[in-house]
């Protein structure tokens, strides 16, 4: 603070762009990375981005059974969730020291 208790404006800009230097670099360091969940011990594997782009879906045909679908999918909506959560564990771990733990939309 500035005499009179003004914020330096110059010291602000430069936080202001460091901090959007640090977001940028924990977005690209999101994008490059993948992400997996699994359900049913493996049989089910689903990959995702860390910026929440799914890529692939993996099944094992052990788990392919034409009279119970319902369990295939249940098994493929976890590993989805799974996959989901680890994405958002990486954002936080990432965004949150350029952020200052600041929460910004879509992230």
């Amino acid at each position: 603070m500035r005499p009179g208790g003004q914020p330096n404006m110059q010291q602000i800009m430069k936080q202001a762009q460091k901090m959007q230097q640090q977001v940028a670099q924990a977005q690209a360091e999101l994008a490059e990375a993948e992400l997996t969940g699994t359900a049913g011990g493996g049989l089910v594997t689903v990959t995702v981005t860390g910026l929440g782009e799914y890529k692939s879906v993996k099944i094992d045909p052990k788990a392919v059974d034409a009279d119970d679908v319902e369990t295939l999918e249940d098994l493929v909506l976890a590993a989805i969730h799974n996959a989901a959560e680890a994405q958002r564990e990486l954002t936080e771990e990432k965004m949150g020291p350029a952020t200052g733990g600041l929460s910004l939309p879509g992230f």
